[in-house]
């Protein structure tokens, strides 16, 4: 499949679920009636009721010495110039007894997908939404565990947390410029709540829109091959940085941190696939990570990447 295969089902008005991996080199498209012959679940629901479920995963991580020397890399390559934002990811290995259709059934999400028996996500993070011939996208950036004393408070007023969503928000802007006309930061650097099994999270997003033209519909795949990889899980800027990434990280992100989506003939809604859980002849993988600036500290990346594996 490609991206000209989106362009003509959206043309044709044919509703379909699309996914593409990270490097926008796999594009999966399924036309919606055949949703069921080909072993994939999904859902897009921002309005989904909170379940609750006590199901625990064993992490097993690279140490912090070895993500270290990652994180020391990048550094340096900051300090040279060649990236201001990377964010850095890496596989950990897990233990459930639960299955990744147990686990698609019992996590809650604003984006869930569950692709054959290979890969699960469960993303907070949209990616772009098109309805009315108006683009809009989210970049997510910062996240906090809500029970700490004035949360909201800190981490809307850390300085590698601003500095980190302002790059990824100018990028976002400047990636919608290439599309969409008028431009604009509706709103920036909001609060959304997540829960999760043992916790709740606070996670600041910010809301960028533009204006299409009628004929989006045929366009759809060049919208997405001008914008993805998408800006808040890669860095800026984004060329340099994903040569850096391919370096450094030293696995295959594969489809995490690609995006899904559903178009339905006259809207089209997508999310960024983080919390992504994949199944591989060694057991489970869970991908997670962070966003690293010059002002990052290696122990709070590191933290953050385990706290980033769990069941929501």
């Amino acid at each position: 499949m490609s991206f000209e295969t989106l362009n003509a089902l959206g043309k044709k008005r044919t509703p379909f679920l699309f996914m593409s991996d990270f490097e926008a080199k796999k594009i999966i498209v399924i036309p919606l009636a055949e949703i069921a012959e080909h072993g994939v679940e999904f859902s897009i629901d921002e309005t989904y009721k909170y379940k609750q479920h006590s199901y625990q995963l064993e992490k097993l991580p690279l140490t912090l010495e070895e993500y270290q020397k990652k994180f020391d890399f990048v550094v340096e390559k900051i300090k040279n110039g060649e990236t201001y934002l990377l964010n850095l990811t890496q596989a950990t290995p897990i233990k459930t007894h639960l299955t990744l259709k147990e686990i698609y059934d019992s996590v809650n999400a604003h984006y869930k997908l569950r692709y054959k028996d290979e890969f699960i996500c469960f993303s907070p993070e949209k990616f772009i939404q098109i309805s009315d011939n108006m683009i809009h996208t989210f970049p997510m950036k910062g996240t906090i565990d809500a029970s700490i004393e004035n949360a909201k408070e800190k981490i809307l007023h850390d300085e590698k947390e601003m500095a980190e969503h302002v790059m990824v928000v100018d990028l976002l802007r400047n990636d919608l410029c290439i599309v969409a006309r008028d431009v604009k930061v509706q709103k920036f650097r909001y609060i959304t709540k997540l829960k999760t099994s043992d916790k709740e999270l606070l996670q600041v997003s910010s809301h960028i829109s533009g204006s299409l033209r009628k004929d989006w519909h045929e366009k759809i795949g060049d919208i997405f091959q001008a914008l993805l990889p998408a800006g808040s899980i890669s860095g800026t800027p984004k060329k340099s940085t994903l040569g850096i990434i391919k370096t450094v990280e030293n696995y295959e992100r594969d489809f995490y941190t690609g995006v899904f989506g559903v178009y339905d003939g006259k809207t089209l809604d997508s999310g960024v696939m983080i919390r992504f859980i994949q199944k591989t002849e060694n057991g489970l993988l869970y991908k997670s990570g962070g966003g690293i600036t010059l002002d990052s500290k290696v122990q709070s990346e590191y933290n953050e990447m385990l706290e980033k594996i769990y069941l929501p």
